[in-house]
C-alpha cells in the first residue's frame, strides 16, 4: 500500500517522504500536504515549467497519472492533488457539493501561488475542471478532459438504458448507508468491477487495484465516496441533462478524449459543440472510460500538444 512519513511543516506545507512504489522513469515525485482553510490536501508534484493541474476521477487518486506523469514532467510542473475525500487528502463529513469542491481547487491554487494553470482532468475531476473554466476562466490556460465532454449534453433516450445496465453503481453509491457499505463490503467487489469493467485493455495490475481500493477501507473515505455521488456527481448529471448550463459558454481552449469503448461515449452523449469557442473531440481506439490507464500514449501526446512548450 502507498505510505507517507511526515518530515517537516513550514508555512502550512508539510513535506513527506514517499515509501510507496516509484514511477518507472522521469523526474522524481515529491509529496506534501497543503493546508487549506478547512482541508488538508495531499499533492504529488514533479517537473518544472508551466504548471499543469491534474484532477483525478473516481475511484482513483494521484496514482491515476503514474503512466503520463514522467513524460509530462519533462516539460511542465505537474501537480496531482488528491481531491476532497480521496487518496490521502482529508475526508470530512461535509463539503462534497459543487461550490465547495470548486472552492477547494481555487484555494489550492492560491496557496500554491498559481495564478493560471493548464488542466488535465478525468471523470468527476473533469466536472470540477469545467466549473473552474466556466466560473474562473482567467485561471485556466487550456484543458484536456478525459472521458467527460463539456456540460451541455443533449438529452438522448438511449442514455437511460446505458445508465441502468452499465453504470448501475451510480444509482447505488448515493444511497445513505448503502453507498458507503458497498465501497467496503464483499472484498470491495463493486470497486474492482468498476475498475476492470471500464478498462478496455486489462490496464490495472493487482498492485494498482490495491492502491486504489485501499483508502476506501477506511469508513470515513467510504462515506466520502457516497457523499460525493449524493451531493455532486448525481446532482451534476441532473443539472447537465436538464439544460442548466445551456445559457453559459465555454471559452477555455479544450480538448476532449473519449474512449471508443466507453459506454457513455458520443453515441449517447452529444450536443455540446455549439456551446464552446475552441473545442476538439477525439475518439480513442482501444480505450474505455479509464482512458489514461488504457492509452497513456495517446493521453501524453495530446497533453503535450494541448499544453505546448514550457
Amino acid at each position: 500500500m502507498l505510505q507517507y512519513y511526515e518530515r517537516s511543516s513550514v508555512a502550512g506545507v508539510t513535506e513527506h517522504i514517499w515509501s510507496g512504489p516509484t514511477l518507472a522513469a522521469g523526474a522524481p515525485v515529491s509529496h506534501r500536504f497543503v493546508q487549506l482553510p478547512d482541508l488538508r490536501v495531499h499533492v504529488a508534484e514533479s517537473g518544472s515549467g508551466t504548471p499543469v493541474l491534474a484532477l483525478h476521477g473516481f475511484p482513483q487518486h494521484w496514482w491515476q497519472w503514474r503512466r503520463v506523469l514522467p513524460g509530462l514532467a519533462d516539460r511542465h510542473r505537474v501537480l496531482c492533488p488528491d481531491l476532497r475525500g480521496s487518496g490521502w487528502t482529508d475526508a470530512p463529513a461535509h463539503g462534497y457539493g459543487r461550490d465547495q469542491l470548486l472552492a477547494d481547487v481555487l484555494a489550492l491554487l492560491d496557496v500554491l501561488e498559481l495564478d493560471q494553470v493548464h488542466l488535465l482532468t478525468h471523470d468527476w475531476g473533469s466536472l470540477v475542471g469545467y466549473q473552474l473554466c466556466l466560473r474562473h476562466p482567467e485561471r485556466v490556460r487550456s484543458h484536456l478532459a478525459l472521458s467527460i465532454p463539456p456540460p451541455f449534453f443533449a438529452p438522448d433516450p438511449r442514455l437511460a438504458p446505458v445508465m441502468v445496465t452499465r453504470t448501475w453503481f451510480n444509482l447505488v453509491l448515493p444511497v445513505p448507508g448503502l453507498g458507503a457499505r458497498s465501497l467496503r463490503a464483499g472484498r470491495q467487489r463493486l470497486l474492482r468491477r468498476v475498475l476492470q469493467g471500464f478498462s478496455a485493455r486489462d490496464a490495472f495490475s493487482e498492485d494498482d487495484i490495491e492502491h486504489f481500493l485501499a483508502p476506501f477501507r477506511e469508513p470515513a473515505r467510504a462515506r466520502a465516496g457516497s457523499l460525493l455521488y449524493r451531493h455532486f456527481i448525481q446532482p451534476e448529471g441532473v443539472r447537465i441533462l436538464t439544460g442548466r448550463y445551456a445559457g453559459q459558454r465555454l471559452t477555455t481552449p479544450t480538448t476532449v478524449l473519449v474512449g471508443a469503448e466507453d459506454p457513455l461515449g458520443p453515441d449517447v452523449v452529444h450536443g455540446y459543440e455549439r456551446h464552446c469557442d475552441d473545442l476538439r473531440v477525439e475518439l480513442v481506439e482501444g480505450a474505455s472510460h479509464f482512458l489514461v490507464d488504457d492509452r497513456p500514449d495517446v493521453v501524453l501526446q495530446r497533453a503535450l500538444e494541448r499544453f505546448g512548450a514550457r
